[in-house]
């Protein structure tokens, strides 16, 4: 009951200073006070601000809040347990069986068709350019060679 009588207070209030206003001759300032002033007795009138006031006081509304929010960190929290972890459960599967090479025979070589087994062996030697400035790039070409690249 409280709560009604001070929005309607403020609200004529507020329609006191739309009043002063357009008698300025500021009549579009006017109307937008007007327009602030009559919201809050419009949230009276539709029972919002009674609801809201009932909603305050009430510790199952407060214990429901609290389940909201409880559920919405739970939803938050395996969002992103999902994107770290690449997707769904049949995705994560999917990738793995994709990455696993195909079974062979025990003894059998590698596969001359796919990915060969780099095991053991050394890259192929690369042919040095035919340019005709290779004493330039001989340095960058040998700190290259010395990391790998």
């Amino acid at each position: 009951m409280i709560a009604e009588t001070v929005c309607s207070a403020v609200a004529a209030a507020g329609l006191g200073i739309a009043v002063v206003t357009a008698y300025r001759k500021r009549y579009l300032t006017a109307t937008r006070i007007a327009a602030y002033a009559l919201v809050p007795l419009g949230l009276v009138m539709t029972g919002v601000v009674e609801w809201l006031a009932d909603t305050a006081f009430s510790p199952v509304a407060w214990a429901g809040f609290g389940v909201l929010g409880l559920s919405w960190l739970m939803f938050a929290t395996t969002r992103t347990v999902e994107r770290r972890r690449g997707g769904t459960r049949e995705e994560r599967k999917a990738a793995r069986e994709a990455a696993t090479p195909a079974a062979t025979a025990p003894g059998a070589s590698a596969p001359a068709l796919g990915q060969a087994s780099t095991r053991g062996q050394s890259p192929a030697p690369r042919q040095k350019p035919a340019a005709q400035g290779d004493d330039d790039f001989s340095d960058i070409e040998a700190i290259l060679k010395k990391h790998g690249i």
